[in-house]
């Protein structure tokens, strides 16, 4: 008989080891610096917005850099799993971890995400070192582009509605957020 491990007896005591011992039941487990996320399944409006940007990224994506959307786990050290909506990777070797491979984490806001994305994710993607960071808001149909510059993440671009704003990393593209949610 295999034993689950469901809940460890203190959240600083989750690792990447707990978190693939949880079962597969439709949520979305991640962890940022030991402490367990539970998130629900996203809403229509959020996947339609990151099945947009994909098609928008894979399409301008040169050759030697790859678009995943998620599931696929980011995992810079033992007590941290996070699973960006989308990210750009600079390996296309399939068995490589991705660590210090993620160039790009983009976050597709969503209610019960709203500030996990906006506020804790960002401070590890930018603590870890990710060369940039886009939070797309599909509520107001907004993207805000953020390039790490001497270890801090600086807005690099950002847009609202039918305005466009061409982005240059870690590839040029342009990005009309009315568009990702039409």
């Amino acid at each position: 008989m295999t034993t689950v491990t469901v809940m460890p007896r203190a959240a600083s005591e989750w690792t990447v080891d707990d978190l693939d011992r949880l079962p597969d039941d439709g949520l979305r487990y991640e962890l940022l610096d030991g402490i367990l996320l539970v998130s629900p399944a996203p809403t229509k409006r959020h996947q339609r917005a990151a099945a947009q940007l994909f098609r928008l990224l894979a399409q301008a994506c040169p050759q030697h850099l790859e678009v995943f959307f998620a599931p696929l786990d980011w995992r810079p050290d033992e007590r941290t799993s996070l699973q960006p909506d989308l990210l750009i990777l600079e390996s296309r070797d399939l068995d490589a971890a991705v660590g210090d491979s993620m160039i790009l984490a983009v976050e597709v806001l969503s209610p019960s995400t709203r500030r996990k994305d906006a506020v804790y994710k960002r401070s590890k993607y930018e603590d870890s070192g990710v060369a940039a960071y886009w939070i797309i808001d599909p509520m107001v149909s907004s993207i805000l582009a953020l390039e790490l510059v001497d270890g801090h993440y600086v807005i690099v671009g950002e847009a609202i509605g039918d305005d466009a704003v061409t982005l240059e990393k870690p590839f040029p593209v342009t990005v009309v957020p009315a568009a990702l949610i039409r």
